[in-house]
């Protein structure tokens, strides 16, 4: 399945054979005259793309001069600041391949990540520094700090004021060359270390711009960490490259934070989380409270939108969220988008370049409704190299020329895509197969509810009880017999929760995802 009538431009995800990240954003920024543009915005300033460019040659000459080169692999543990984009550029153009990792895993989560990478050095801040720095003699290069510093650390700063020529040439890589490495969240094991290749920022960022075409004033901002893919490309990789502005949210995401980000730096367009837009929207009369007038559009990605928070957004904040369909290992892969109309709670369709398919356990086409293998083709030059050090889990996803997502879904007459859920989240009761996104939809439909998460409860008689857990907005009194009744007029009778609990919150990943295993093993 691909969506071939939106029309692309010559040389569309075509991949050169040489090819280097900073060197096809920065660098090419730079050549083009670009560089008094305002590259990056937050609360204190902004930095434009010339200004940019003497911190990321600076920092690179410093490194350089540290003995970090090509191929060597650097811990980056910083959250969204300033730092994290002149460190990532800086090793990128070095050769060198920066390793991400969310900000706040702890001492022993940085120590795994470290082993397992081959870190030679690392990059942070003094306030998060501890974990890495007992680290210290597993980090030959050193241990670059920002904002602060104690005895035997690299500062940062200095080394980049001490070094302020431009003469340091970008490192000739190849396409297939490793570029960086994100790291999962191993909410189900140990974290699995995802390697990019160069080849990506063409592959995604083109993709990335024909879904949402930039336009010249477009300021770009995602909620989640930049230690996630999704976010690292659509808030500084791929603003870079379209050269536009990207807006920096440092500090925790919480919903104030985010929406006064939007209206003091005037964001246009917002990458974020279905769950982020549900707590918005639980503020009574957020609509009011702040001027979120310069967003054009908003996109959400990592869980089910829901039919229901996506009309309520566009109906009290006045503009669209264009749902996606993303995974780690190789970012957006397809999504609604202003090409077409919106259908909310659906994931959207292929884009050009990327064929999705979904099809049952013999690879063959399900028909139109029915729920299969969500699969994606594996000859795509967005998809990583692999799983680092773990070529079993690598031929686990990635065989017979599939990629193999683990989501069920269905197609409509539209070509538009559906997510049933996670094979793992799907669950039969009286030997009928449930899929929890349409129940959860059908809960915040009702007015008094702001979250809400599906999941089985074992029964020797049915199989599995249908569990809801229900977070209610403020001030909200409701009782499980209200809710079941008015389940009752919007979905099946076999679909509603026999089992109905309340919860102040739900338990949600770093990024914000909920996490139902958590719910399941309660």
């Amino acid at each position: 399945m691909t969506t071939d009538e939106i029309e692309t431009w010559p040389g569309y995800r075509e991949i050169p054979e040489r090819l280097n990240i900073t060197a096809e954003t920065l660098d090419k920024q730079i050549a083009s005259g670009n560089g008094a543009s305002i590259a990056f915005k937050d609360a204190q300033g902004s930095i434009s793309y010339a200004e940019l460019n003497q911190r990321v040659c600076s920092l690179a000459t410093g490194l350089r001069d540290l003995g970090i080169s090509k191929t060597d692999h650097v811990l980056i543990r910083l959250p969204n600041c300033i730092e994290f984009i002149v460190s990532f550029l800086a090793l990128v153009k070095l050769g060198a391949v920066p390793v991400l990792q969310n900000s706040l895993l702890g001492a022993s989560e940085v120590a795994y990540v470290r082993e397992h990478s081959d870190a030679v050095a690392a990059i942070t801040l003094d306030d998060i520094a501890e974990p890495v720095r007992t680290l210290s003699a597993e980090l030959p290069r050193g241990i670059i700090v920002a904002r602060g510093s104690e005895a035997g650390d690299q500062v940062f700063e200095e080394l980049i004021a001490s070094n302020d020529k431009l003469d340091i040439q970008t490192a000739d890589t190849g396409a297939n060359d490793p570029a960086f490495m994100v790291y999962t969240s191993g909410t189900t094991g140990n974290p699995k270390g995802i390697v990019h290749a160069h080849r990506w920022i063409v592959a995604q960022g083109d993709t990335n711009k024909l879904r949402i075409q930039p336009k010249e004033n477009d300021v770009a901002m995602a909620t989640g960490e930049w230690s996630f893919i999704s976010a690292l490309g659509h808030n500084v990789l791929y603003p870079l490259r379209n050269g536009v502005t990207g807006a920096i949210l440092e500090g925790r995401m919480h919903p104030e934070r985010v929406l006064k980000t939007v209206e003091t730096l005037g964001v246009t367009v917002m990458y974020s989380v279905a769950t982020v837009y549900r707590r918005i929207l639980a503020i009574d009369g957020v609509e009011n409270q702040f001027d979120l007038t310069s967003l054009r559009g908003c996109n959400a990605t990592g869980e089910a939108l829901e039919a229901a928070t996506y009309t309520e957004w566009f109906n009290r904040i006045g503009c669209p969220i264009w749902e996606h369909y993303g995974i780690s290992e190789m970012q957006l892969v397809f999504g609604q988008c202003p090409h077409w109309p919106i259908k909310p709670g659906s994931v959207g369709k292929p884009l050009p370049g990327t064929r999705v398919e979904v099809l049952d356990d013999d690879y063959q086409p399900v028909p139109i409704g029915e729920v299969g293998h969500m699969l994606i083709d594996s000859n795509n030059p967005g998809f990583f190299l692999g799983y680092h050090k773990d070529q079993a889990k690598t031929d686990e996803v990635t065989h017979d020329g599939w990629y193999h997502t683990g989501d069920l879904a269905y197609a409509d007459e539209d070509g538009f895509l559906w997510i049933a859920g996670r094979n793992d989240d799907c669950f039969k009761s009286r030997g009928i197969f449930i899929s929890p996104i349409e129940i959860e939809n059908a809960l915040r439909q009702i007015e008094g509810i702001a979250e809400a998460c599906v999941v089985p409860s074992p029964d020797k008689e049915i199989g599995n009880k249908i569990r809801a857990v229900v977070v209610l907005k403020d001030g909200t009194v409701e009782q499980p017999e209200q809710i079941r009744a008015a389940l009752k007029e919007r979905i099946a009778p076999y679909k509603v929760p026999q089992l109905v609990e309340f919860i102040d919150e739900l338990p949600k990943s770093p990024v914000g995802k909920v996490l139902r295993r958590a719910l399941i093993d309660a």
